[in-house]
């Protein structure tokens, strides 16, 4: 039995956008890209109204493969497998895998980040890759009470 294909019409794009305050055009471009590149697969949380993360599935990948980088609205994770040179040369050679599950190719993903989101850090644990991201709204556009006189 195959899986229903998941459709997004424009009118439920919109509504969704709402719900992920800060996020709505990063999620449009989530869903676009999906399509187009699955690999390798993440996640994307909304903690509250200002700190959201990104999760990225990097098994196989060490800290040193990945490079997390911000150029102005679009923050882009690239990940290249480096050769390991832990191993003895000669017995890599000799090195057979029987079955490959884990996907070692290199890998690049952008993502548009909204109005006054700024990456605060990023870290590997236990084969994912966490990204946190927090809304720094300005002073001035924060919502504010007006004294009554």
């Amino acid at each position: 039995m195959s899986q229903p294909k998941l459709t997004i019409s424009t009118a439920e794009l919109a509504v969704l956008n709402k719900a992920l305050i800060g996020f709505d055009t990063l999620f449009s471009n989530v869903l676009a890209a999906t399509a187009a590149n699955n690999y390798p697969p993440h996640n994307i949380v909304k903690y509250n109204d200002t700190y959201y993360e990104i999760e990225v599935a990097v098994a196989g990948f060490t800290k040193h493969d990945i490079n997390v980088e911000v150029n102005q609205d679009l923050l882009g994770v690239t990940g290249k497998k480096r050769a390991n040179t832990k191993y003895n040369p000669d017995l890599h050679e000799r090195k057979e895998f029987l079955h490959r599950g884990l996907a070692l190719r290199d890998f690049e993903q952008t993502f548009t980040l909204a109005e006054y989101m700024e990456v605060k850090d990023a870290k590997v644990e236990d084969g994912m890759l966490t990204i946190g991201i927090e809304r720094l709204m300005p002073a001035a556009l924060q919502p504010r009470q007006i004294q009554i006189k």
